[in-house]
């Protein structure tokens, strides 16, 4: 018997990338599955999937969404929360290295308000990254959010319980959050992932095949799971 059918799920951040694919299985597996996005309509519908506008920063308009919802079983936050500052920390836009905490922001409202939906056997997971504990530098932005999130991630289970929350890390995955096309696509995946023990970026359906663990596994708290290709320890 699959363990998310007739399940309810929401997925924040579920219109392209790693949420699509969360949404898209979990769908498979018989979940009714709720999407909630800033570009709401996905680009072909799903059968089991209904997509909606929303802003995880726009707090009314979250509460507003999780009421209308009701009561729900899964939750899931791939939303990114905005742009992600680059480059060495002492010659930053220092606005720029806080607009990147958005993302953890969005992650906190999506708990403040919806936990309190999520019945009491249900799961939440939240996606990190390895730059959390795989520091380069120019990358020290995105290593202090995903600390953030995972550090988050840890304290909420005591306070959740017996809600279960993980944290999923993917690697250097395959998703339109890189703009790159075509042939520079190609090269800036391989150079980027040549020294990892698999020597390739990730897929979005890889992640979500953890994220879907995560959420079925009635043994799993407060742990963060490393999909990556084995990039941190390379």
């Amino acid at each position: 018997m699959v363990h998310s059918k007739g399940k309810k799920a929401i997925i924040l951040g579920g219109s392209s990338g790693i949420g699509l694919e969360t949404s898209r299985l979990l769908a498979e597996n018989g979940a009714e599955v709720i999407v909630g996005s800033r570009r709401g309509a996905l680009d072909e519908p799903m059968p089991g999937i209904q997509a909606e506008s929303v802003d995880v920063l726009d707090r009314e308009a979250l509460k507003e969404f999780f009421a209308r919802h009701g009561q729900i079983d899964y939750l899931v936050n791939a939303a990114t929360g905005g742009q992600r500052a680059v480059g060495p920390f002492l010659e930053m836009d220092f606005e720029g290295f806080q607009g990147s905490f958005a993302k953890l922001w969005g992650y906190a409202n999506s708990i403040h308000i919806g936990a309190r939906h999520v019945n009491s056997n249900g799961s939440i997971v939240l996606v990190s990254g390895y730059p959390a504990r795989r520091f380069k530098p120019g990358y020290i932005a995105i290593s202090t959010v995903g600390n953030a999130v995972e550090g988050f991630v840890r304290g909420m289970a005591h306070e959740l319980k017996p809600v279960r929350i993980n944290a999923v890390a993917p690697g250097l995955i395959d998703t339109p959050m890189f703009l790159q096309e075509g042939h520079h696509r190609e090269i800036f995946l391989s150079e980027s992932t040549r020294n990892h023990l698999i020597p390739r970026a990730g897929k979005p359906h890889e992640v979500a095949k953890a994220i879907l663990f995560a959420l079925e596994n009635d043994f799993v708290t407060g742990t963060t799971i490393d999909v990556d290709g084995g990039a941190l320890i390379h």
